[in-house]
């Protein structure tokens, strides 16, 4: 079976309400093991995944995600995600300068959690097979 990483676990873990958001946050960006650009792709990846409709990935539950990132809605990273399409608007993410990555981070752990609680409570309501969502 998968062995999750740290950040995987307490990614999964902020999603499913096990952690506290800020706490979340505080404890990937203090992982003595932190790498952004890792962490993004990990982020990138359960997102991509959490969303249903994999053609555009723009749902309804994306867009309340965008509109509720704990951030002010003026900062880049927001800025970007509502502006470009997903895939475009990740790229764009990665290409910011070192200065906005914990902004990155946030946007993506915030976007992950909201869009992963829409998941477990329709398509996996019943059962899904997926271990991440069986964490302790």
């Amino acid at each position: 079976m998968y062995q999750m990483s740290t950040a995987e676990e307490i990614i999964n873990k902020v999603a499913q309400d096990k952690i506290d958001f800020n706490l979340g946050i505080q404890l990937l960006l203090e992982d003595p093991e932190y790498d952004f650009k890792g962490l993004f792709t990990t982020l990138t990846n359960c997102i991509f995944n959490a969303i249903p409709e994999k053609t555009h990935y723009n749902t309804e539950t994306y867009q309340n995600a965008l509109n509720t990132i704990p951030l002010k809605p003026t900062y880049t990273p927001i800025v970007l995600l509502k502006r470009f399409p997903t895939r475009i608007a990740f790229y764009k993410l990665a290409a910011l300068p070192e200065n906005e990555n914990i902004k990155i981070i946030t946007s993506l752990l915030w976007i992950f959690k909201v869009t992963d609680t829409e998941r477990r409570s329709t398509e996996c309501k019943n059962g899904c097979g997926h271990f991440w969502h069986e964490i302790e």
